[in-house]
């Protein structure tokens, strides 16, 4: 396996070309630091809280679900992230090979939206954790300080973002188990185990919210991956991924969980991590801070990567170098911290439910991706023609995927339950939003018919010397 040698560069020189054999380095349980550690966080904490304040479990059938859903979700997660090493190239990048080259670029267009969307809350998230630990510093000032700071990982890239990783695993896990420590040694409210209870629809929309927690990260999983050397195979990325996605996740949710029983009802989540967790409160907002700036990062580095993506499908013979992916992380940088600064008090929510439904249209792309790769095409595709102006062998447009993407988009909608549109269907389970499930279960199959009947129209072609 190469080994990096000191004159390497501190900033990532590849944007979403091709990583060539030689420069591949690292190990795969580089994989469970990154997700591990990037899911150790104010947000899947708040999150768990709501398993208890909205939707009334108790603590057995509350960590039950959280378990079981992220299990399931990380299934997706870790897929994508074991294409990386094969593919070498980014995630949105890799998507010309089942959409087409310019098919690919209705899906990279949401993708860069969510990544975008995500850095400003989390920005804001930041400069308001910012204000909270040092009320002195006004608020605008607080929300540069967090947005310069991803900014600076986003752009160093790809080796310092799984080196922050590397220590964060560490240091967040020690300061979640001292936190589950320190509540569990002190005294409980005697309703610590009875406050709620079981109801169907409570738990079905928690085993859901775990499931689509998982599949928002799978539009840039392998864009951490696909450094890794080429013979590493697909198990142990694959493992490595489910178990670092899926272990921080559960213990975070579980870690907002446990903190919202041990305060009472009614509590708001962060306020009741402070109140369980006494003394140490104050040391893991500080840490909490650290990680919502590292994990930022990562979001503008997808989202910059998916703009170059956008760019470059009109320009194959362009190769982006370093300086285009600085100046425009500088761009997205200036433009998100102006709508930050102008953000309302509640923007945080109203955009995170913006971005929630807008996962829609990420179930049926995992679903198609996921079905092309491992399934159909078993994890060999023509690189060169990814990078073809006419898309080589995958042309410009795949109708195959488009028509199943959009489909699945389409039989979502009767049962979405967001806070943009509510379908007409969606309180078949009340609080539960199953568009997710009805996707995967139409998707699936769909693309998987479609695309074994093009094959196989274009072996019978051949046969007939009709080929082009």
């Amino acid at each position: 396996m190469p080994q990096m040698s000191r004159q390497d560069p501190l900033i990532e020189q590849h944007t979403v070309d091709y990583v060539p054999l030689a420069e591949r380095h690292g190990k795969a349980r580089d994989l469970f630091t990154l997700w591990f550690s990037t899911n150790i966080a104010p947000l899947p904490i708040v999150t768990g809280a709501m398993v208890a304040q909205v939707f009334h479990l108790n603590l057995a059938w509350g960590l039950l679900a959280i378990a079981l859903g992220h299990l399931l979700g990380g299934i997706v997660i870790a897929l994508a992230s074991a294409q990386g090493p094969r593919m070498g190239i980014p995630q949105m990048v890799q998507s010309r090979g089942q959409f087409g080259r310019y098919g690919a670029l209705l899906i990279v267009f949401f993708a860069a939206l969510i990544y975008i969307g995500f850095f400003i809350s989390n920005i804001v998230l930041a400069g308001k954790s910012i204000v909270g630990i040092v009320p002195s510093v006004p608020v605008p000032a607080s929300i540069l300080i967090g947005a310069l700071s991803a900014t600076a990982i986003g752009v160093i890239g790809y080796r310092f973002i799984h080196t922050l990783n590397r220590i964060g695993t560490w240091v967040m896990g020690s300061a979640l188990l001292a936190g589950f420590i320190y509540i569990f040694a002190h005294d409980l409210p005697a309703d610590f185990l009875t406050r709620g209870g079981f109801n169907a629809a409570g738990w079905l929309a928690t085993v859901s919210l775990g499931v689509i927690w998982q599949i928002s990260f799978s539009p840039y999983t392998s864009d951490y991956s696909r450094y890794l050397p080429a013979d590493i195979g697909i198990t142990r990325p694959f493992i490595a991924t489910y178990l670092g996605a899926t272990l921080g996740t559960i213990l975070s949710f579980a870690f907002g969980l446990v903190a919202a029983l041990a305060t009472p009802e009614g509590t708001e989540a962060m306020v009741a991590v402070k109140q369980a967790t006494g003394w140490l409160g104050p040391i893991l907002m500080v840490l909490f801070l650290l990680n919502i700036i590292s994990h930022n990062a990562l979001n503008l580095y997808g989202a910059v990567l998916s703009i170059i993506t956008s760019v470059q499908t009109f320009a194959s013979h362009w190769t982006p170098s370093i300086k285009v992916r600085v100046l425009l992380s500088g761009v997205v940088l200036a433009g998100c911290c102006v709508v930050a600064l102008g953000a309302s008090a509640d923007f945080i929510s109203q955009f995170i439910g913006l971005i929630l439904a807008l996962l829609l249209v990420l179930v049926p792309w995992a679903s198609i991706n996921l079905i092309d790769f491992y399934i159909i095409k078993r994890g060999v595709y023509d690189i060169a023609s990814i990078f073809q102006a006419d898309g080589g062998v995958y042309g410009r447009f795949n109708l195959h995927a488009i028509v199943a993407y959009f489909i699945g988009i389409i039989v979502q909608l009767p049962f979405a339950n967001t806070s943009l549109y509510v379908g007409p269907w969606a309180n078949l389970v009340e609080g539960a939003d199953l568009s997710w499930l009805v996707g995967l279960v139409v998707t699936c199959p769909l693309y998987y018919c479609l695309a074994t009947r093009q094959h196989t129209q274009k072996i019978r072609a051949a046969r007939l010397g009709y080929t082009d």
